[in-house]
């Protein structure tokens, strides 16, 4: 799809312009997404383009908002598997994780935080949105874990915030291909670090 100039009469539905969007950062990096080079992917002007989407800041964040979408799917999938909870939080876990340098995902991600210091509240509140739901995600599963048993004695909000803060650290790690934080490594450190945490229930 990418690399080949599409040919329809009218614009095309915004879900193949955040698609095509998401493929250009995958093969090329953020920085060749510009509107001109979006538009020729998906035979539009540059001029429609910021019509339908006003400026490239909120471009990233429509884009953002797709590809979580499609990740909540995915998430809500594992989630409702049958097996143990941690089994769950283990793949929880590895759903977060980057799979390498220059993930796309995590590579629009940085972008989305980098501009939000400029963002207005509207934009603020929609990626708020995006983090909320994975945090509540985990809650609901360390809970979970807590009343079978499985977990020791932790408060599930608190836990959530402190791994989540622990996840985005070693995933922007990855994503900027730090030495020495590969992804297997990472996924390592998490899970040796869950062995003792949940088991003490600090």
């Amino acid at each position: 799809m990418a690399g080949q100039v599409r040919t329809r009469k009218n614009a095309p539905p915004r879900e193949d312009v955040l698609t095509t969007a998401m493929e250009m950062i995958a093969e090329r990096g953020l920085e060749k997404l510009t509107m001109a080079a979006l538009g020729r992917e998906v035979g539009m002007s540059s001029g429609h383009l910021l019509y339908y989407f006003n400026t490239k800041d909120e471009l990233l964040l429509r884009t953002l908002e797709w590809s979580e979408g499609r990740l909540g799917i995915e998430r809500g999938r594992l989630l409702a598997r049958t097996g143990t909870a941690r089994a769950r939080l283990d793949a929880y876990v590895e759903l977060y994780v980057p799979d390498g340098p220059g993930d796309p995902h995590w590579t629009l991600w940085l972008e989305v935080w980098n501009r939000s210091l400029n963002a207005d509240e509207e934009g603020r509140d929609r990626q708020a949105a995006i983090e909320g739901a994975w945090h509540r995600d985990l809650v609901a599963l360390l809970a979970e874990g807590v009343s079978r048993g499985e977990f020791g004695a932790i408060d599930p909000d608190r836990f959530a915030a402190r791994l989540r803060a622990l996840l985005d650290g070693f995933s922007i790690h990855v994503a900027i291909g730090l030495r020495g934080t590969g992804r297997e490594q990472v996924l390592a450190h998490v899970r040796e670090f869950l062995d003792g945490a949940l088991a003490s229930g600090a």
